[in-house]
Parts: structure tokens; sequence; C-alpha cells
């Protein structure tokens, strides 16, 4: 329900298939074909997911066709007493980082397993998709460990690439779109391997999206690294942009590595300790607390309608959720005290969660009116290192961000390609975000018939610090 409240439109489960270690976080399959008993019997899968397409949402599952769990005694390795029913014999069956055995995407019987097993969810328990875990350790013989990939074609179409798996995933991908045409599939892959989500009449691998991983992790670098000042506005914009042309790309700002325990979400790097004690409207605002509110709501639009042609969310982080997931282990004497998101945080009205998780639903009702994400008529006009001002336009929507710690610009120009009227759609100053309400949603901005900044045409501004607006042509010239 609170998924269908924010404006969202999918939901992708992790850790459905069997696995014995909870600390693997369900990447350590032994059973590819049986529901975890952890969260109860298959039938109540089978009712979630219809509940969620009662409400209009898609359902994805987290593939783990990469590798395998190397148990012998509940898992697929030695299951014939061999080491290679499934998986590549010695050490090229094994994988060194991830202590798990390596599928054999050559042989006749692993093609059947994991293409009966994508079958076998979509039709017996109606998901509406998959994303593919791990896939650059499937393309490369290398797994991707210790490569640097830097845009050579010769990285990509060479010795490293494992054609089998590639042919697998193309199968895959055939198998899925044929038998349930409407399905997404996504892929993890971090080595920008060229025509991946390009369909095979085409000679791609089949994919529908790609997730955009070099956007979490600039994101958590400027965080860890760089003062507010020190942040480089035009480094953030080629990342966020950096993609292949008609290959689409899930732009997300924190991935499940900073959700999980040893490592922090965004809003606890922006604000720290100071989300225990400074989260309540009924004591005063702290900078910490005040920078990262703002932080947070501006660095989630501009990945949102900047990054890419899809969206995700890992849950808790759209209000800023204060700590970490972390499934029952050793290291925590096997508690259950963090594994759960606290959602009475957003549902307590004197809580300052609620105006983070009212800037999410409020950007993501934007994309429902003006498809955000799939507008392709997108320029950006400004990137200033000084002003730390970014401005891009998106159909006849524009996006001005200042990230200026402290600077706020009056009659700030920006080049705009439309002449016309533009009005303020959504800002988040206003209060109802918990900003301080510096922008009037009210005022109307026309356009001056002058060249600026490439544009034929610009507007005047007013740009408070770290604050983030969406205007809208209203009515052309």
């Amino acid at each position: 329900m609170h998924t269908f409240v924010c404006n969202l439109q999918a939901v992708q489960l992790m850790a459905v298939a069997e696995h014995p270690f909870y600390g693997s976080f369900g990447y350590h399959v032994t059973s590819l074909f049986a529901v975890t008993s952890r969260c109860g019997e298959p039938d109540d899968l089978k009712y979630l997911i219809d509940k969620a397409h009662g409400y209009g949402l898609i359902v994805l599952l987290d593939c783990v066709h990469s590798h395998s769990c190397s148990n012998v005694d509940d898992g697929l390795n030695k299951w014939d007493g061999t080491d290679h029913m499934y998986f590549h014999s010695g050490s090229r069956g094994f994988h060194e980082q991830w202590d798990s055995r390596l599928f054999d995407y050559s042989s006749w019987e692993t093609l059947r397993l994991l293409l009966s097993n994508l079958k076998f969810w979509l039709e017996e328990f109606e998901f509406d998709g998959f994303r593919f875990d791990g896939v650059t350790s499937m393309l490369y013989h290398h797994h991707g460990i210790s490569a640097s990939f830097s845009g050579n074609y010769q990285e990509y179409f060479g010795v490293s690439t494992d054609v089998d798996a590639c042919v697998y995933l193309m199968l895959a991908n055939e198998l899925i779109h044929t038998f349930a045409p409407t399905a997404i599939t996504i892929a993890e892959d971090v080595s920008g391997m060229p025509l991946l989500c390009m369909p095979l009449y085409a000679g791609g691998i089949g994919f529908d999206y790609r997730l955009g991983m070099a956007i979490p992790d600039l994101w958590i670098k400027l965080l860890k690294d760089f003062d507010d000042e020190g942040w480089n506005i035009g480094q953030l914009v080629h990342t966020l942009q950096n993609r292949r042309h008609k290959e689409k790309t899930v732009a997300y700002c924190e991935s499940h590595d900073q959700a999980l325990v040893g490592d922090k979400t965004i809003s606890f790097w922006l604000m720290d300790k100071d989300m225990y004690t400074g989260m309540s409207d009924l004591s005063p605002l702290s900078p910490a607390v005040e920078r990262g509110i703002s932080l947070h709501k501006m660095i989630r639009l501009l990945t949102f309608s900047l990054g890419g042609e899809a969206w995700l969310n890992f849950m808790g982080n759209e209000f800023g959720h204060p700590e970490w997931l972390d499934f029952p282990r050793e290291g925590n004497g096997y508690s259950y005290q963090h594994c759960r998101r606290q959602w009475s945080l957003v549902d307590t009205e004197h809580l300052r969660y609620k105006y983070l998780n009212r800037w999410d639903a409020a950007f993501n009702g934007v994309d429902e009116q003006f498809d955000i994400l799939n507008c392709s008529d997108e320029y950006v006009s400004l990137k200033h290192e000084d002003d730390k001002v970014i401005a891009f336009e998106k159909g006849q929507l524009l996006f001005v961000f200042n990230f200026h710690p402290v600077k706020s610009f009056e009659h700030y120009r920006v080049g705009v390609g439309m002449p016309g009227k533009y009005c303020v759609l959504l800002c988040s100053d206003n209060v109802e975000f918990g900003g301080q309400g510096r922008v009037s949603c009210s005022s109307e901005h026309f356009s001056y018939p002058e060249p600026w900044q490439g544009r034929p045409n610009y507007v005047q501004l007013y740009l408070p610090c770290r604050t983030a607006c969406i205007l809208r042509l209203v009515n052309d010239a």
C-alpha cells in the first residue's frame, strides 16, 4: 500500500528463492524452484503478488542465474556426485570472491534447468519480469574481477567474453518475452556491454533495461570524500547522462549495498547521529538536519529526472530511513532488530520523515502527468561549477537545481528553448516538503527573446540555496 501511495509502479522482490544463509541476502541459492520458507508458504507469495497486481503494480523477481550456492548437502553442487553436472569443472567452476559455483552455459542440461526456472516463476507465480543479478560476472571469463572498462570495444568483444553466457541470456530474454510479451527484464551490469539492452533482431542480448550502477557510487563518493563546495557539477551531470543511446537505464541514487549493514544510506551519510535527535518538528531544526533534508530531496529528483528511463528505490529510502537492513547473523547475535523497515517513522505526524516521503510521492506524481522518464526531448543548458547550478529541459518542463550551500541567486538567467510563460510546478523548498517556503509557486516567469546558454530565450528566476524547482511551460508566446 505504501508503494501505491508513493505513486510507484513496480516492486522488485529479493531473496525469494530458497537460500541457507540469511547473511547472503538471497544470493546463495540452493533451490531455484523453491520459495524461501522464511516468509511463509508459496501460496502466501501468490497472495502478495495478486494484491500488488490489484493495485496495478508490476512485480519483478530478483533472479540469480549468475552463480549458485556451493553447499553440497542442500544445493546443486555435486548433486550427481560430480562437480560438473550444471557447473564448469575444476577452478573455472568457482567464483573466488563469492564462494559459489559458476554455471556452464554451454551445457544443455544447464540451459534446460535455468530456462525452465524462468518459465516456472512466470507461469506459476505470475511474476511480471526479472532483474538478473551478476550479469557482468556472466558476460566475461574474468567475471569483472580487477577489470576496468574504458569503453574500448575490445574489452567487450574479445577472448574474455563468455559467448555461451551471452547466448544463454539471449535465449532467456527470448523465452521471457515470447511467453509474456509485456514482461520486463533488467540487467545488473557494470561493464557497459554494448547492445545488452537491444532486441535480438537488432543484434542485441535482449534486455529491456540495465542498472545505472555508476550513479549511486558517485553519490556516495561525493558525500564521503568531498565537502559541498567541492562537488564537481560537470562530472555529476556526465555520470547521470553517460549511457548508451537507445539502451534504457534504471537510475538510482543508493543501492542495496548502502541500505544494508556495512555502509550507510544517503540520509545517514547526510545527517548521521542527528537523525536520532533532530527529526522531530517539536525540536528546533539543526543545521545538519536542514542540510540533510534539502540535499536528500535534490539528489533524488536530479537522479530521477536526468539519470535514466526508469527509477529504482530501495524501500524506506524514499523517506530517509535512518538505519540499515541487517539480517540475523553471528555478528549481531542472530538478532531481528534491524531486519525490518520502521514504517511508523513516516506515519508519525510530528517527525520530519513525512517531508521526504511527500517529496518522493510528488515528483513521482509529476512523472505520471508528464512522463519525465520516457521524454527523449532533453537538453542540459547549464552546469555552473562556481554557482553549483544545474538546469535542463525535458519536454515542456524546466528543471533547475541550486546545490550551493550558502548562495541564493536573484534574477538568475536560465536559457530555455521555447518562449512563453513558465510557472513553478514543484519546489523542494515548499513548506509541505520541509522547506522554508522561499519560492512562490504562484509567480509567473516570462521568457526574454535573447540567446542565453545556447538557447534562443531565457527566463529569470529566484534560486535559493539547496533548492530544486520544476517549472512548466504554460503557453507558447
